[in-house]
C-alpha cells in the first residue's frame, strides 16, 4: 500500500521502518525544515528498548546515551537534600536502560530507513478527502497526492488528529504544568552523569551535563505561575515567561536564565495527556503521542511510541493489508495497556514539582530511603515493568539486525 506518515519524531520513522519491512511504500512528511536537534533527554527502556534491539539499533543508542548515576535534589545553596542512585533502574531492567536526547533517538530511527524513502520537510498535511477507493491528501505547500492510508505521528498537537477528530480540547487532559527546555554551551558547572534539580513549591529547574561542553536545562512549573498578560507568539515571548517564573528561584537560576538569552531553540509546551476512545477512523490512524500521549513527565513516551508503531505495522502485515481489521486489532491490543500507563503517569507527575513545601519535604525523604532496595523497588520498580508481550509478526530482518 501507499502510506503517508505525518511527523518524523519517534513514532513516524519507527512505523515507516516496519511498514517497509512488510513491503509497503511510505512517504514521510515533517513540518520542520530538517530533523529536529533540540528538545530534552528521555529515559529509554522496556518495550521500546526491545523493539530497538529488533531493529539492530541498540549499539548506536547506547553510544549516544548516558548511563546516569544519580538523580540529585539540591537546596538554594546547592546542598543535597534528596535524590537517589540509578542502580534501581539497572537492577530492575537487567541493565537495559539508558538516557539520551530525544532528537538523537529520532535521528537514529530515521537513519535505519531505506535510502530511497521519500521524505518531505517543511510541510504538513492540510486536508484529507476519502474518495472511496483512496485518500486524496492536500499539503500546506506540496501538490496533492493519493494514498491508501494516512497515519498521524505528529505529536501532542497532531494536525491529523484535528482533521479527523476535532480540536485538541476534545482530547487533551492537562496536568496543570508547563515545561521548557534548552541547551547551552560552556556552562561553568558540570556534574557528570548526575541529573541535578532544584525545587520550590510548584517549580523545578534541572540541569544535565552533556558531551561537547553542553548542558541541558529543563524547567517545570505549575500553570498558576504563568503570567496572564504574556502572549506566546515568539521564542522571546516564551523566554520572557520562563524569566518571569524563575526570576526569584535562587540557586543557579540567575546564571541559567542568562544562558537562556542566547539559546537558539527553546522547547516550550503544556504537560498533557491525549485520551481518546478510538485512534482510527476509516483509512486514517494515529500513533504515538498523537494517539495516547502519556505526558513528558511519564518518562516512557518514546518507548510506547515505538510499541504502537510496531503493533500497527505488524497487524497490517498479519491482516494482509485489510486495514479495518488491522486497525481494530491495534486498538484492541494496546488501548487497555496504554490507559493503565496514563493512569500511572498521572499519579507520578506531581512528584516532579510538588505544590507545597511539605510535598517537597516528603518527596525528598522518600527518595533518600531509596538506598534501601525494597523501598526503591516499590516506588520505582512498579513503573518500570511493562505488562505486555510483544507479538511476533514474522518480519524479515536484514543481516545487520
Amino acid at each position: 500500500m501507499r502510506i503517508a506518515i505525518n511527523g518524523i519524531g519517534i513514532a513516524g520513522p519507527a512505523l515507516a521502518y516496519w511498514l517497509q519491512k512488510a513491503g509497503h511504500e511510505v512517504m514521510l512528511i515533517e513540518q520542520a525544515p530538517q530533523l529536529r536537534t533540540g528538545g530534552y533527554v528521555v529515559d529509554f527502556w522496556g518495550l521500546g528498548y526491545d523493539i530497538a534491539e529488533k531493529m539492530g539499533l541498540i549499539p548506536r543508542i547506547r553510544e549516544l546515551g548516558y548511563q546516569v548515576r544519580e538523580v540529585r535534589y539540591v537546596d538554594a545553596r546547592g546542598r543535597k537534600c534528596g535524590g537517589f542512585g540509578t542502580d534501581v533502574f539497572v537492577r530492575m531492567t537487567n541493565d537495559r536502560f539508558t538516557s539520551l536526547k530525544r532528537s538523537d533517538l529520532s535521528a537514529t530511527l530515521y537513519s535505519a530507513l531505506a535510502t530511497n524513502t521519500e521524505t518531505i520537510f517543511g510541510d504538513s498535511i492540510a486536508n484529507i478527502e476519502d474518495t472511496g477507493q483512496a485518500l486524496r491528501v492536500s499539503f500546506d505547500h506540496s501538490s496533492p497526492r493519493e494514498f491508501d492510508l494516512v497515519i498521524g505521528c505528529d505529536g501532542l498537537h497532531s494536525r491529523v488528529r484535528k482533521l479527523l477528530f476535532g480540536a485538541d480540547t476534545n482530547h487533551e487532559y492537562s496536568f496543570g504544568y508547563h515545561v521548557a527546555a534548552f541547551e547551552a554551551a560552556g556552562y561553568q558547572h558540570r556534574d557528570e552523569l548526575v541529573y541535578l534539580s532544584h525545587n520550590l513549591p510548584g517549580r523545578q529547574v534541572s540541569r544535565f551535563t552533556m558531551r561537547e561542553n553542553k548542558t541541558l536545562f529543563l524547567f517545570i512549573f505549575r500553570d498558576e505561575y504563568m503570567p496572564n498578560d504574556r502572549e506566546l507568539v515568539t521564542a522571546d515571548d516564551r523566554k520572557s515567561v520562563v524569566n518571569h517564573v524563575f526570576a526569584d528561584a535562587g540557586w543557579e537560576c540567575p546564571r541559567i536564565l542568562e544562558a537562556m538569552k542566547s539559546a537558539e531553540d527553546l522547547y516550550f509546551d503544556r504537560v498533557s495527556q491525549i485520551r481518546m476512545n478510538h485512534w482510527t477512523r476509516g483509512r486514517i490512524a494515529l500513533v504515538g503521542d498523537a494517539a495516547a500521549c502519556v505526558s513528558l513527565l511519564a518518562g516512557e513516551g518514546t518507548g510506547l511510541a515505538l510499541t504502537e508503531a510496531y503493533i500497527l505495522a505488524g497487524e497490517l502485515r498479519r491482516s494482509a493489508g485489510d486495514h479495518a481489521t488491522a486497525f481494530a486489532r491495534y486498538e484492541e491490543l494496546l488501548m487497555p495497556f496504554l490507559k493503565r500507563k496514563q493512569e500511572s503517569a498521572a499519579k507520578f507527575a506531581s512528584a516532579f514539582a510538588p505544590k507545597t513545601a511539605f510535598g517537597l519535604w516528603f518527596r525528598d525523604l522518600v527518595t533518600r530511603l531509596f538506598r534501601i532496595p525494597f523501598v526503591a523497588d516499590y516506588f520505582v520498580g512498579r513503573d518500570l515493568r511493562d505488562e505486555f508481550k510483544l507479538p511476533d509478526y514474522g518480519f524479515q530482518l536484514d543481516e545487520r539486525e
